[in-house]
């Protein structure tokens, strides 16, 4: 049975940095697609990042060169380096994941997420 735990959400102010954590078990292949998402107040859920089994990774526009995401594939573990926060970027982040080695349209495994809130 496959578990995501996401971590490191908290309350930052505007240009501050965070990064958030998500742990994985229960995955056989090693190299597969981890994503995060974000869904804030009243709006439906956003996909921010991705990065799939060859490593390459991809951002939704509004995050482009602020956000990094990294992933270790011993542990099964990725994170999302947030910095240069903007108030609009306040949410529940998400992390999702899959074991095919693309990343797909849509996930079966969740995590339960974590608050990020930015203050202006």
């Amino acid at each position: 049975q496959v578990h995501l735990v996401e971590s490191g959400g908290g309350s930052v102010q505007a240009g501050g940095s965070l990064r958030l954590s998500c742990a994985a078990s229960g995955y056989i292949a090693v190299y597969h697609c981890r994503v995060w998402f974000r869904q804030a107040p009243g709006k439906g859920r956003e996909w921010v990042a991705n990065i799939d089994g060859s490593d390459a990774t991809h951002y939704t526009d509004s995050v482009k060169g602020r956000f990094t995401i990294s992933v270790d594939d011993a542990t099964d573990t990725w994170w999302l380096q947030m910095n240069s926060l903007k108030p609009e970027d306040t949410a529940v982040y998400f992390c999702a994941s899959t074991d095919a080695f693309w990343c797909p349209d849509s996930y079966k495994d969740w995590g339960r997420g974590t608050q990020v809130t930015v203050s202006s």
